[in-house]
């Protein structure tokens, strides 16, 4: 039998996950968590097997009930279940130790698949989860933005003309093109509307 704990701050979804895992043989929910917090909590008193754990809760997110279960030993396999499958989402979360990463429209009997194949350590990853990582493993290694730059390009974003960043970043028109041309360079793009799509899609921004 595999011990299952549902994390996610809606009780709704928790309902209805635990109605989805009912008909399982194999499957059985021994716990529930609100949050980050209370799912390292619950899960060192249930010894889950398996924990399905949102990201987006209040207080302690998934991200770092993760490293809170790996800091204090516990050896429940985390499968991520989530709405979001942006890269600021996925990557920390395997970095922070998932086993696997699904999205919350994942049919019951793929998600019962996916908790079998993460009790048993294998890796786990919807389809679009899988692509945006191969994605970004098949991108050439880029030199990061500097802070300066990420605050000129946020302000390119919000539709600054070059004049407007210089005078909120107290510095000069030509400097404010400098870090463009930096910032077209880093990312690969030729102009000023590549570059704020390419800092969205990679998450350098957000909206």
């Amino acid at each position: 039998m595999i011990r299952v704990l549902l994390a996610d701050d809606h009780p709704v979804v928790r309902d209805g996950l635990r109605g989805m895992l009912a008909d399982a043989d194999d499957i059985e929910v021994v716990g529930e968590a609100g949050d980050g917090a209370e799912a390292v909590d619950v899960a060192a008193v249930q010894a889950p097997d398996v924990v399905l754990m949102d990201l987006r809760m209040p207080g302690v997110d998934g991200v770092a009930a993760i490293r809170r279960l790996a800091a204090r030993g516990l050896p429940a396999k985390v499968l991520v279940l989530t709405t979001y499958d942006t890269d600021r989402d996925v990557v920390p979360a395997i970095e922070a130790g998932a086993t696997g990463y699904l999205l919350k429209d994942t049919p019951r009997d793929q998600l019962c698949q996916a908790i079998r194949a993460a009790a048993r350590g294998e890796a786990v990853l919807s389809p679009s989860v899988a692509g945006r990582l191969m994605g970004r493993i098949r991108e050439p290694a880029t030199e990061p933005l500097s802070n300066r730059e990420l605050e000129v390009l946020a302000l390119i974003a919000q539709g600054c003309t070059n004049r407007d960043a210089a005078g909120r970043l107290f510095i000069s028109e030509a400097t404010v093109k400098t870090h463009l041309l930096h910032i077209y360079a880093k990312l690969g793009v030729n102009d000023r509307a590549a570059a704020v799509a390419t800092a969205f899609s990679r998450g350098l921004l957000h909206p």
